[in-house]
């Protein structure tokens, strides 16, 4: 089956009429606000690993802190619907968090950088495994039979 696409004058388009009037400035912001909120998270990181003395430090690690296992956990719940999987991912990013905390202080290992290098190597060690699982299930073509 072909779906057949109604093409409207660029008067139309210029206007705001026609298929996916208004979204399009939403989709073309969000790459630039995904990139922003790497670079807030990653200098979060930064800030901690090397225990600078900024005010921002502690709102940017906590960014990052949030964030990181989130990412990880929503690539993983793809098949959910988006605002389920917000929700599932900032919760499972609090438990990832807790579970580290509470690990560091049982063995009485605890220390911030070592919470962040914590996080984020859980947060790697989830996304890896993700894009093997979906680079197996490919096929060779890259086409499902």
């Amino acid at each position: 089956m072909q779906t057949i696409r109604i093409r409207t004058s660029s008067r139309a388009r210029a206007e705001g009429a026609g298929p996916g009037a208004g979204r399009g400035s939403v989709r073309d912001l969000s790459p630039l606000l995904a990139g922003a909120a790497t670079a807030v998270g990653g200098f979060g990181a930064l800030l901690a690993l090397t225990g600078a003395d900024s005010p921002l430090r502690g709102p940017f690690t906590l960014f990052f802190l949030l964030t990181a296992p989130a990412v990880a956990l929503a690539a993983a719940l793809r098949g959910l619907e988006p605002l389920a999987r917000v929700l599932t991912a900032l919760a499972g990013s609090v438990v990832v968090n807790m579970l580290v905390a509470q690990g560091m202080l049982a063995t009485h290992r605890w220390s911030y950088r070592g919470g962040v290098v914590a996080v984020t190597a859980i947060s790697a060690l989830l996304l890896l495994l993700v894009w093997v699982r979906r680079r197996r299930g490919r096929t060779t073509t890259g086409r499902t039979p």
